[in-house]
């Protein structure tokens, strides 16, 4: 008869381990880069638009920017497409 081995001294127990220790360290080094690289704060006076961040426009200017954008999206009756 032959003698079992120890569970440790098997490759199938670590085969099984080795997925989800991997899964922790990886977990673990995605939270110390988070902390180590912070993400940084938006000043004030900016607009951030996805990945785009551009200088506010003065209120005034913004009104009458809405104005013409306002004009320009004005849809001409001739130009729609009936069924």
């Amino acid at each position: 008869m032959s003698q079992c081995k120890p569970w440790w001294k098997e490759p199938w127990p670590w085969l099984l381990i080795s997925g989800p220790a991997l899964a922790m360290i990886g977990c673990a080094v995605t939270i110390w880069v988070a902390m180590q690289h912070a993400d940084r704060l938006i000043v004030d006076g900016v607009v951030r638009q996805g990945l785009l961040v551009r200088q506010a426009a003065a209120p005034a200017a913004v009104a009458a920017s809405a104005a013409t954008q306002d004009s320009r999206d004005a849809v001409d009756p001739r130009s729609v497409a009936r069924p």
